[in-house]
């Protein structure tokens, strides 16, 4: 009996033994399974940092809305960015690192059980706030590419993806918002803390949602079509879009890194002097006697003296205005994602063209007042800046008066910093004047009209892209976009 023991014990020692030395394999800050919040969390953080980054590897756009120019590597200025495959990179965190995180995200969630009702009606918010992030992201991307895969996208067992036609998925999200605004409940909870933009407050995920379905139906605006759809979209979706500032979809950095803004690390944290203020901005803002000037920019060249690098050409660093200190020394500045601004600049725009009832001139002033605001600008400020003969509203032909130019313009303008959305909302209403770089990338005249496909694209799906590219006319960055037009 005594030798059976003793066995035993050494049988358990042993198998405790190997049991330890498996322990060790284990990475315990890469844990294997993630909570379905945790990755929600992480999609927006990807989706944010993906938005406001100036690392010229994933994201130039705020060089071509022409906030900014650089200093002495200038290639993406001039629209160059094959060298650094920043159609690549950017495609990647689009599909792996935000679409994927959120599929994920649903997933998992889908496998817990809640048992009380306040906690299934939760889980029910929290699969519509997943796919209405989601809807941002893919509308992000059909506005940057054209046709892309969407259907078939996000499966491992399909590596070779079809494309699909751009303004179907366009029509498609609209649809899929709209159903989320419905599913929402908003006397019910849903990610809590581990919402990183509304700590889980579901109303202000519908304001959101209705904003997302105002600006979608908008982009589409010069689809002749779609008019039927446009209108009725903004008409349904304007009264629960966000209402005030208080509303405004924010992403709070943190101190430490690696939470900190992008803008920081890229400004900062980087030690390098890459970027200037550019003129075309500088120049706008000046003739306007814009109050956002000093809130926008360093006053590092003197008192109430503002000069911008000429576009796309070598800026040497200390002879032009730079980004407010206020700004890229602040690791928690936070970066929007949507403001009442913005969707007051929509509502005028859509009043102006005739497609809602309401007045243009209110929404724009509105839109105006609330970015000034925003940027720590008064009240009394946006009034005598409205006032001037130049920013005033007028009321007239959207497509050849002063009406377009006018929204376009201080649209514009508000966007600072929010590089893809100045880019996009550029390409829409062609305005203002931008200014040609010295030495463009070839086939793009004055301006890129579209992101180019991925490299890896053409080489691991090539049937797939080559149809894509011929169905938009051409895999070109002078290539425009089916909701793109000449005015």
């Amino acid at each position: 009996m005594k030798k059976i023991l003793f066995i035993l014990l050494a049988f358990l020692a042993v198998s405790c033994s190997k049991q330890k030395l498996a322990d060790l394999n284990k990475d315990v800050k890469n844990p294997t399974n993630v909570p379905g919040n945790t990755l929600f969390s992480n999609a927006e953080k990807n989706l944010s940092d993906q938005d406001v980054s100036l690392n010229v590897n994933v994201n130039d756009f705020d060089l071509w809305s022409q906030y900014l120019t650089e200093t002495t590597y200038t290639d993406e200025s001039n629209y160059n960015i094959f060298s650094r495959n920043v159609p690549n990179n950017a495609w990647t965190v689009y599909y792996r690192d935000i679409l994927e995180n959120l599929k994920r995200s649903d997933s998992l969630i889908k496998l817990e059980k809640p048992v009380f009702a306040s906690d299934v009606a939760a889980q029910k918010n929290k699969f519509a706030i997943i796919d209405i992030v989601s809807c941002y992201a893919w509308d992000q991307m059909e506005t940057m590419w054209g046709n892309i895969p969407y259907k078939q996208a996000l499966n491992i067992n399909n590596v070779l993806p079809a494309y699909d036609d751009a303004l179907t998925i366009h029509k498609d999200l609209i649809s899929r918002v709209t159903a989320d605004v419905a599913a929402l409940d908003v006397s019910n909870g849903s990610f809590g803390s581990a919402d990183l933009i509304y700590g889980g407050d579901v109303s202000m995920w519908k304001a959101f949602a209705n904003g997302l379905l105002v600006k979608m139906a908008i982009q589409i605006a010069n689809v002749s079509a779609q008019s039927a759809l446009v209108k009725t979209t903004i008409t349904n979706a304007m009264g629960g879009a966000i209402s005030s500032a208080a509303g405004n979809a924010m992403f709070n950095y943190l101190n430490a890194s690696p939470n900190t803004n992008p803008l920081y690390v890229d400004l900062v944290m980087s030690g390098r002097s890459d970027y200037v203020a550019a003129n075309t901005i500088i120049d706008k803002m000046l003739s306007l006697k814009d109050p956002r000037l000093p809130l926008y920019f360093n006053q590092n060249l003197g008192t109430d003296t503002y000069k911008g690098g000429q576009y796309g050409h070598s800026s040497a660093f200390p002879n032009y205005s730079h980004i407010n200190t206020n700004i890229s020394n602040t690791p928690t500045f936070p970066h929007p994602l949507m403001t009442y601004s913005e969707i007051q600049f929509y509502l005028a725009e859509a009043a102006a063209r005739g497609i809602i009832s309401g007045d243009a001139a209110t929404y724009y002033d509105n839109a105006v007042t609330a970015s000034i605001e925003f940027w720590g600008g008064t009240a009394a400020q946006a009034t005598a800046y409205l006032a001037q003969p130049g920013v005033a509203y007028v009321a007239g032909s959207w497509s050849a008066g002063d009406t377009r130019t006018k929204i376009a313009t201080q649209a514009w303008i508000s966007f600072y910093l929010r590089g893809y959305l100045g880019w996009t909302e550029w390409r829409r209403l062609d305005a203002p004047a931008m200014n040609e770089p010295p030495s463009p990338a070839s086939g793009v005249v004055t301006f890129p009209y579209r992101f180019p496909y991925p490299s890896g694209e053409q080489t691991l799906n090539g049937a797939n892209y080559t149809k894509a590219a011929s169905a938009i006319g051409g895999d070109k960055m002078s290539t425009k976009l089916y909701w793109d037009k000449n005015y």
